[in-house]
């Protein structure tokens, strides 16, 4: 009994939190410039990355810290609560919209309402994960910035979210648009600069002839001069000091940063 209601407690707790901060969003860009100027900042790093930080990893931090699993059981509830409240009144509060064409409604008729409604949550498993790689951008690749002159990278050009100006874009749609926006930022981001890691350190193209298919679009030094897997040492170490012996930024080999004038600026970086 005292479990359930240390269960039920930090989940009301948690929930009412989620669903303030919520409503502190929908508040901030109707409080003027500042507010509008706010909330713009929230909508890209490093705003964002705080924002979701408190919606996301918070609450599974803070719920185990409280009451070990049956307070990490208590945060997954109340986030799963919150979406689906705030899709409801969202919804309520856009009838036009909620009754015109929508996402949900023609998957639904697509796949069926359930199986679209539970793969939707299935997605939502991997929210940590994007936050880790998240904290990894930023905590780990600035240590290769200045180790051994990566370049550097304006982040909010990836880490944003836009889709909640989409007109008559409400409730479900756009709760799960603007995770895609910011996963997909998040990831892109991380590929970015992996290619840095992967043609720095091992610039050989793989021996299966379909990874490297498959790996070229976000790796495109694959076919753009790493060495074939068939050739040796000697043509590794002649790749690397033709890209990097006379490099300032040691990017990969078709990053912008090789593509400037020399001493300007390129524009992927800050």
């Amino acid at each position: 009994m005292l479990d359930m209601m240390t269960f039920l407690s930090i989940a009301a707790i948690m929930l009412g939190s989620l669903l303030f901060g919520a409503l502190v969003l929908h508040v901030i860009p109707r409080l003027g410039s500042p507010g509008r100027a706010l909330s713009d900042w929230l909508c890209q790093a490093p705003g964002l990355d705080l924002l979701v930080t408190y919606f996301t990893a918070l609450p599974m931090i803070i719920g185990p810290i409280l009451a070990g699993w049956i307070g990490f059981a208590a945060a997954i509830v109340s986030q799963v609560l919150a979406v689906m409240i705030w899709t409801f009144f969202h919804g309520l509060l856009h009838p036009a919209a909620r009754r015109g064409p929508r996402i949900v409604n023609f998957l639904n008729a697509l796949v069926g309402p359930w199986r679209n409604f539970l793969a939707v949550w299935v997605t939502a498993l991997v929210v940590p994960v994007f936050w880790i790689i998240r904290v990894s951008e930023l905590i780990v690749y600035p240590f290769l910035v200045w180790l051994i002159r990566f370049p550097r990278y304006k982040q909010s050009d990836w880490v944003r979210v836009s889709r909640h100006k989409f007109t008559n874009l409400v409730g479900h749609d756009l709760i799960w648009c603007l995770y895609c926006d910011w996963m997909t930022g998040v990831w892109s981001m991380g590929s970015e600069m992996l290619r840095n890691v992967e043609s720095f350190w091992c610039p050989i193209r793989f021996d299966s002839s379909k990874k490297c298919a498959n790996c070229h679009h976000d790796f495109p030094d694959v076919y753009n001069g790493w060495v074939a897997s068939d050739g040796d040492m000697n043509d590794v170490v002649n790749i690397l000091k033709e890209k990097y012996g006379e490099a300032s930024i040691n990017s990969w080999f078709g990053h912008p940063a090789r593509l400037t004038v020399e001493g300007e600026e390129p524009s992927s970086q800050d």
